[in-house]
C-alpha cells in the first residue's frame, strides 16, 4: 500500500506541474519559458520538477497535451448536445468564438501558438501541433461526410478544402483578435465560417 501511496503522490505532483505550467507555455512559448518560470509558478524546486520530468522538453510536451485536451473536451461537450452533423460542426465556432469563455484560450490557441513557434525550431512540439490539426481536420471531414450521407449538404463538396479553410478562418480569427486586442477579426472569421456552412446546405 505504501508503494501505491507514493506512486499516487508522484502522479499528483506531476499533474500539478503540468496544469500549473500549461498556461505559461501557451503564453510565453517554449523558448520564452524558463525553468525559473516553472519553479516560480509551482513553488517547487528545480530538483523537484526534474525529479518528475527528464527535461523542460518533457514538461512542454505534456503541457501541450493538457491544453489540447481541454479544447477537445470543450468541443466534445458542445457536440454531445448537438443532433445533426452540421450542428456538431458549429461546435468549433461556439468554443472558439468566445475565447474568454475557455481559460486555455486566454493567451490564444495553444495549437496555433505552438505551430507558429515550433515549425522550424522544435520538431517534437511541431509534430504535436500537426497531430492536433490533423485530428480536427479529419473530424470536420467526417462530419461533412455524415451530413452528405444524410442529404443535408450538397453532393460533391470538397471536404479537404472545406476543412482547411474552416480551420484557417478560426485560427486566423483568434490570432488577429489576440494581436489587436479587438474582436472584429474573430467575429468576421466566425461570420464567414458560418456562411461556409450555410452555402453547402441543401435547401
Amino acid at each position: 500500500m505504501r508503494d501505491n501511496e507514493v506512486m499516487s503522490k508522484a502522479e499528483q505532483t506531476r499533474q500539478f506541474i503540468i496544469e500549473t505550467t500549461a498556461p505559461i507555455f501557451n503564453q510565453k512559448g517554449y523558448a520564452g519559458t524558463s525553468i525559473s518560470d516553472l519553479t516560480g509558478a509551482t513553488g517547487l524546486t528545480k530538483g523537484s520538477i526534474y525529479g518528475n520530468f527528464e527535461s523542460k522538453d518533457e514538461v512542454a510536451l505534456a503541457a501541450f497535451d493538457y491544453n489540447h485536451a481541454l479544447i477537445k473536451a470543450a468541443i466534445k461537450q458542445h457536440m454531445d448536445h448537438a443532433v445533426h452533423p452540421l450542428d456538431k460542426l458549429s461546435a468549433y465556432l461556439k468554443v472558439f468564438a468566445d475565447f474568454n469563455y475557455l481559460k486555455v484560450l486566454k493567451y490564444g490557441c495553444p495549437v496555433l501558438n505552438t505551430a507558429i513557434e515550433a515549425d522550424d525550431t522544435h520538431e517534437p512540439l511541431r509534430k504535436k501541433a500537426v497531430g492536433a490539426l490533423n485530428g480536427w481536420y479529419n473530424n470536420i471531414k467526417e462530419l461533412l461526410q455524415e451530413a452528405e450521407d444524410n442529404r443535408q449538404v450538397r453532393l460533391g463538396v470538397n471536404k479537404d478544402d472545406f476543412a482547411g479553410a474552416y480551420i484557417a478562418l478560426i485560427e486566423g480569427g483568434i490570432m488577429i483578435a489576440k494581436v489587436t486586442g479587438k474582436r472584429q477579426g474573430l467575429d468576421a472569421a466566425v461570420k464567414q465560417a458560418k456562411k461556409m456552412i450555410k452555402d453547402i446546405v441543401v435547401e
